[in-house]
């Protein structure tokens, strides 16, 4: 069907240009605009969102593909598309809500389950949230506001809106996670981190491993990696009984990715507790040890890591329980390599892995089914520690 022949629906007409959007772009206030439009006004002195009048803290512009598909999909299908118009109608009234400052909490909890169930019953659900700006608004709502201690219903709402957060976050939205550079919204982050309840913080770790897995967080990532008071919450979880260990480790494992990060951690402790939850790991079915191995094995590269797990009275130890281990071998590669970093620049740690019992590890690794790497370096392992009889 031709463009000229049907009525443009609202939601894909510039505010500014009032025609069609073509090329759809999203500023950090979450709304849209045609690229050209928003270029002019911007050019034009303009330092504000022309809908919200909000000043722009960052005056970049993203990419909007979930409409391009949506306007395509409408151009594509004409009439055929009028459920999909009438969903995006709901829910942009149901946006209003939540963007209401008189609304309570339980009202936006309630507005959010709607939600809920609207996009249950559609198959473009998501992409109508994200077209509508959702993700912004509720990382606003979450953020937004510094309160020094959380009220119940402030905990519930959190837990909903972050597990919608973590629903429509993708690679190409992770750029939006920047507002919490802003040292009231990472403030607020904190607040949430350390007085939230599991879920809360599981869901935070997954924000944290989605802004150290981006190179436009990368800022961020570095911010989060010189908070010590953040470091030292995400360390404390890593426990087999904590609920949100598993998330903590990983949390960990995600901003081991810059080196600045890595060395903060080690000061805070972060190797006795990952040592301590390999060391256990055996009494609990599930458990993430050979991913905080691998993390342990990647903070090697530091000498105040290496320091810290020979000065560990359970380090070596740790190490050797994950070297051969009946069930599986995920972990020995990482386990071979740790033992082999520590013991190659330390006769102590020869001495306390031998008495450890990794001679008998070694050579029942090399009779099991691993991969050859993992076999070449166990003889590389063993070809170290023999030299300590030559």
């Amino acid at each position: 069907m031709e463009e000229a022949e049907m009525t443009i629906p609202h939601l894909f007409m510039c505010p500014i240009s009032l025609e069609l959007i073509k090329d759809p772009v999203t500023l950090c206030t979450g709304q849209t605009y045609d690229r050209s439009s928003i270029e002019k006004w911007l050019a034009a002195g303009n330092l504000t969102c022309p809908v919200t009048m909000q000043k722009l803290q960052d005056p970049s512009m993203v990419p909007n593909h979930t409409l391009r598909h949506l306007i395509d999909q409408w151009l594509q299908m004409g009439t055929q598309f009028d459920p999909v118009l009438c969903t995006i109608d709901c829910l942009a009234s149901l946006k209003k809500n939540l963007e209401s400052d008189e609304a309570t909490l339980e009202y936006k909890c309630q507005t959010l389950q709607k939600i809920q169930a609207l996009t249950e019953e559609s198959q473009s659900g998501n992409s109508c949230l994200l077209q509508l700006g959702f993700l912004p608004l509720l990382l606003e709502l979450l953020f937004g506001k510094t309160e020094s201690k959380l009220s119940q219903e402030c905990v519930k709402f959190a837990e909903q809106a972050l597990s919608w957060v973590l629903r429509l976050m993708s690679p190409g939205e992770y750029e939006y996670l920047n507002m919490l550079n802003e040292e009231s919204k990472l403030e607020s982050f904190q607040v949430l981190f350390d007085q939230g309840t599991g879920k809360i913080k599981r869901s935070l770790c997954q924000v944290i491993e989605a802004i150290s897995s981006s190179m436009e967080t990368r800022e961020l990532c570095a911010k989060l990696g010189k908070n010590r008071k953040l470091l030292k919450g995400l360390i404390l979880l890593v426990h087999p009984t904590y609920e949100a260990s598993d998330s903590g480790i990983k949390a960990i494992s995600a901003l081991c990715c810059l080196e600045s990060n890595r060395q903060n951690l080690v000061q805070e402790g972060v190797i006795s507790r990952l040592l301590t939850y390999i060391f256990d790991s055996e009494r609990h079915e599930r458990n993430l040890a050979p991913k905080a191995l691998s993390t342990i094995e990647l903070l090697l590269e530091l000498e105040s890591a290496k320091a810290a797990l020979i000065n560990n009275p359970n380090g070596i130890k740790a190490l050797i329980k994950m070297v051969f281990r009946f069930s599986e071998h995920e972990g020995s590669e990482s386990a071979v390599q740790s033992l082999t970093i520590i013991c190659t620049d330390s006769l102590q740690a020869r001495d306390e892995a031998i008495g450890a019992g990794v001679l008998t590890q070694l050579l029942l690794l090399l009779q099991s089914q691993c991969s050859a790497r993992t076999k070449a370096k166990a003889r590389m392992l063993l070809k170290l520690l023999r030299s300590r009889w030559d």
